[in-house]
């Protein structure tokens, strides 16, 4: 499997999407630190956040094959510039958390995600594993076995 880190300001989603993609139960879980795990690397959203820590963030870009840059649909605004997806030296996909809130804008979170400069754009409720498959079926590289996969070997 590719190995992607996730990016995005605090309560984005990027633990719960973790536990999601990892398979695990749903709870509510603040990250402190960088959790570096076999294919996924979850990030404080303080490092998004803050300047001086955002250099961390560079670095642990080069420990993956893929950048995961996470917008809420509920964000009233978004963290990344445009374009800011070219100075990075890996594959940046888009990530749109928390789809299904009642106060979630789908298409503005696009269009933000976009304009940063992603190609890809996944939409995810975490909570309902609803663009869980899609994601990890993209992170899949040849000869891997997905779990639900394995009863059709």
């Amino acid at each position: 499997m590719k190995k992607i880190v996730l990016m995005g300001r605090s309560e984005c989603g990027k633990t719960t999407l973790t536990q999601a993609l990892k398979g695990e139960k749903i709870h509510y879980h603040k990250t402190q630190y960088v959790n570096n795990f076999d294919v996924i690397i979850d990030t404080p959203g303080e490092y998004a956040q803050t300047k001086h820590l955002g250099y961390a963030l560079a670095l642990y870009a080069y420990e993956a094959d893929i950048v995961g840059l996470l917008l809420s649909a509920t964000e009233p605004y978004s963290l990344y510039p445009p374009c800011c997806t070219s100075m990075c030296n890996r594959e940046v996909v888009g990530i749109v958390t928390k789809i299904h809130d009642e106060n979630a804008n789908v298409e503005r979170a696009e269009r933000w995600l976009r304009l940063a400069g992603c190609k890809k754009i996944f939409y995810v409720d975490s909570k309902k594993y609803e663009g869980i498959p899609e994601i990890l079926e993209y992170l899949k590289e040849e000869g891997d076995v997905l779990p639900w996969e394995e009863d059709f070997q």
